[in-house]
């Protein structure tokens, strides 16, 4: 009885052991899960140093109001992480951020998640589903920058939108330093940039420094507003929306551009009719300004002739009342 009743606490025992242990178990695999289909939370700050220091980093942006659609897009993005960072070849991080305000640089929408993968602190958006195949795929052939700079001396070069465009159409942003909404579209255009790559070619050109020429051949004017224009088979088609997202440029390039006037694009201008039209711009931009300057010049004529008349006539007066008083001597 006795050695039966060992028996019988020594299966007890190994049944309870048993079972904590997979309890254990079971508590690890759920948390190594549930680690698996989160991305590390960081602030701005935090945020803004590794842009500085790591070349790949793939953010999601959250919010409040879109929490639960978010956790889709954050599952997806932390299965594909791993795979990811081993094509890159050990380059990469993953990273969620809630409420932030950056995202506004990136996206105008911020009421859906956003998903922007910084490529050396150059943003691309990825504006497709909540699918972690799709989004391997897409970060894969967003890898690379896709938006051209051009400048004065390049850029009919390479365009040749005037002489017979055989390099493709072209989708030109022209801005200025001082442009906020054209620094906010960078993130825009580059995934315009990656998606028409191969077929469509997006370039932008400072018209405030080494684009100066091309913009007074465009005639667009000095202001600090964004100014995009589509270069096709010899023909320049101006966008004239508000809005610029993915969507709207990607539709305006895909076939868009056709419901927009079209006209045909001029040869660059001659110095003389470079230095016109720069007169032009800058009578448009500062008209107070250059009236001033027109005013002063003419106000000093006046005031010179003004006081060369003034010194005749004292001379004639004098002359004359010399003579007057020689004939009453006389």
């Amino acid at each position: 009885l006795i050695h039966f009743y060992k028996r019988s606490r020594e299966r007890s025992f190994l049944e309870s052991f048993s079972k904590m242990l997979r309890l254990l178990l079971l508590l690890m695999v759920c948390l190594t899960k549930g680690n698996e289909d989160t991305l590390q939370v960081m602030q701005d700050e935090e945020f803004s140093k590794l842009l500085k220091e790591e070349p790949i980093v793939v953010a999601l942006f959250c919010t409040d109001k879109n929490a639960e659609t978010c956790e889709e897009f954050e599952s997806e993005l932390a299965s594909v992480r791993e795979d990811f960072i081993d094509m890159m070849q050990g380059d990469g991080w993953f990273v969620k951020l809630v409420n932030s305000n950056l995202v506004s640089q990136y996206s105008p929408k911020s009421d859906v998640p956003v998903t922007v993968m910084f490529r050396r602190e150059l943003p691309v958006l990825y504006d497709g589903p909540a699918n972690g195949d799709v989004m391997l795929e897409t970060f894969m052939r967003y890898k690379e920058p896709g938006v051209k700079e051009l400048t004065d001396s390049t850029f009919e070069h390479l365009t040749q939108a005037a002489s017979g465009a055989t390099t493709g159409d072209w989708l030109v942003l022209f801005y200025s330093d001082d442009c906020e909404q054209c620094a906010r579209m960078t993130a825009v255009l580059e995934t315009v940039a990656c998606k028409h790559r191969g077929r469509s070619n997006v370039a932008k050109v400072n018209k405030q420094t080494h684009g100066e020429k091309t913009g007074r051949r465009f005639e667009l004017g000095i202001d600090n507003k964004p100014q995009l224009i589509f270069f096709r088979l010899q023909k320049m088609y101006t966008f004239t929306l508000d809005q610029y997202d993915v969507a709207t440029l990607d539709s305006f390039v895909s076939g868009f551009y056709k419901n927009m006037p079209s006209k045909p694009v001029p040869v660059p201008k001659t110095p003389f009719d470079d230095l016109v039209q720069m007169c032009v711009d800058y009578m448009k931009e500062y008209p107070v300004l250059v009236g001033c300057g027109v005013a002063v010049p003419v106000i000093l004529i006046l005031l010179f002739i003004w006081l060369v008349r003034g010194e005749g006539e004292e001379r004639l007066k004098k002359k004359k009342k010399k003579k007057s008083k020689e004939n009453k001597d006389k």
